[in-house]
C-alpha cells in the first residue's frame, strides 16, 4: 500500500509567523515592534504566538507613533539589533518617511557603509475592502523609486516565508509589502492559490529573482501580490481562445529581476503588466521600459499595463471594483493588442 503524505499548508499570514518566530530563536538580536504586534497578534496575524513564546520585550506593542518606533528601530539596528516593525497600513508612510526614507534608507551611505541597518518592514497593502483611500493603497512604486531599501512583494505562503527569513537575514533594510487579500484572515477573505505547502524548517528565498509560475508562448503577463492571481485566472480564459500565457511573479520589486522578464518576453513577443499600483509613474511603467529599452525588436505588439487609474482609491464598492485589476482586464488587454496587431 502507498502511504500518501499530506503536505502541510499554511495562510501568508501563518507563514510570516513562523519565519519570524523561528529567527528569533535562532538570533537573539531579532526583536519585533508595532501597533497591537503583541497578545492580539497583528491585525493581520503576522505576529500570532509570537509574544507567548518570547515575551513583551522582543515583541513590542508600541503607542500610536509611527514616526517614534520606526526611529527607534533604526536606531537599534545602527547598533547591532535586528528589529522587525509593522506599520499597520502603508498608507501611514506619510506620517513617518522622514524616519523611513532620510534615516533607515540613507544610513548605512551617508556612513560610507559603516554603519548597517538590518531591519525589516512590513506593511499591509491593497483594496477592495471599502477601506477607502487612507487604508488601500499598494505603493509598490513609491518604495522601489527610493535607493538605498529592498522591497518584496509575495504572492503566496511558500514566498512569504522565504522571503521574510531571507529580510531579517539581510544587512540592508528590507521593504516586505503583503496584500491584505492574501494573508488568509477570515475576515478579508482569502485568495485561495496564496495558501500553499510550506515546509517546518527554516529556509531562505533570493531577494530579487522573479518566477515563471505557468509556461506560456503568446503572451508574458508580469505581476506581483494578489496581480499574479489575477493574471492566472486571466490566464485560464485564455487558454479556452487558443493563447498561451506566460506568467511571472516579480515577487521583488528591488532587486528587480529585468533579465527573467526580458527572457519571457523574447519568447513570447507580448507584454502585459498587471500592478495593483497607480498607473502613472509605476511599476508597470518600469517593467515596459525595461523590456523596450533591451530591445525593441522583440515585441511583435505594444505593450499594455493594466492598473490602479490615477484617483484617489474610492470608498464605494462599486466604484472601487470598477477601479482594481482583474482577469477580465487583462484578457481585454490582450484582445486589444491582438486587434491592433491585426490592423
Amino acid at each position: 500500500m502507498t502511504t500518501v503524505v499530506k503536505q502541510r499548508k499554511l495562510t501568508v499570514a501563518r507563514a510570516m509567523a513562523e519565519a519570524v518566530a523561528q529567527e528569533m530563536r535562532l538570533d537573539p538580536r531579532v526583536f519585533v515592534m508595532g501597533e497591537d504586534i503583541g497578545p492580539l497578534g497583528g491585525v493581520f496575524g503576522n505576529t500570532r504566538g509570537l509574544h507567548e513564546e518570547f515575551g513583551g520585550t522582543r515583541v513590542r506593542d508600541t503607542p500610536i507613533s509611527e514616526t517614534a518606533f520606526i526611529g527607534a528601530a533604526v536606531g537599534a539596528a545602527s547598533d547591532g539589533m535586528r528589529p522587525i516593525v509593522e506599520l499597520m497600513f502603508v498608507d501611514f508612510f506619510g506620517v513617518c518617511m522622514d524616519a523611513i526614507y532620510n534615516l533607515m534608507a540613507k544610513n548605512t551611505y551617508f556612513s560610507g557603509g559603516k554603519v548597517r541597518v538590518p531591519m525589516v518592514l512590513m506593511a499591509s497593502t491593497g483594496a477592495g475592502y471599502s477601506d477607502a483611500g487612507q487604508h488601500s493603497q499598494c505603493l509598490y512604486a513609491t518604495f522601489a523609486h527610493l535607493p538605498g531599501m529592498k522591497v518584496v512583494v509575495p504572492s503566496n505562503a511558500y514566498d512569504a516565508k522565504g522571503l521574510m527569513t531571507a529580510a531579517i537575514r539581510d544587512d540592508n533594510p528590507v521593504i516586505f509589502l503583503f496584500h491584505k487579500a492574501l494573508q488568509g484572515m477570515g475576515w478579508l477573505g482569502t485568495e485561495k492559490g496564496a495558501t500553499v505547502a510550506v515546509p517546518e524548517e527554516p529556509y531562505c528565498l533570493a531577494i530579487g529573482k522573479a518566477k515563471t509560475v505557468r509556461e506560456g508562448t503568446d503572451v508574458s503577463i508580469v505581476s506581483l501580490g494578489v496581480g499574479v492571481h489575477h493574471a492566472l485566472r486571466a490566464a485560464q480564459q485564455l487558454e479556452q481562445d487558443g493563447v498561451s500565457a506566460e506568467v511571472i511573479d516579480l515577487r521583488s520589486l528591488v532587486p528587480l529581476d529585468r533579465a527573467h522578464v526580458i527572457a519571457s518576453v523574447r519568447k513570447t513577443g507580448r507584454l502585459i503588466v498587471v500592478d495593483e499600483d497607480y498607473h502613472s509613474f509605476g511599476v508597470s511603467g518600469e517593467i515596459i521600459a525595461s523590456v523596450v529599452e533591451h530591445d525593441l525588436g522583440m515585441l511583435k505588439a505594444s505593450p499594455q499595463r493594466v492598473a490602479f487609474p490615477d484617483i484617489p482609491i474610492p470608498f464605494t464598492p462599486v466604484m472601487e471594483q470598477w477601479a482594481l485589476p482583474n482577469a477580465e482586464k487583462i484578457v481585454a488587454a490582450y484582445q486589444q493588442m491582438h486587434e491592433e496587431q491585426n490592423r
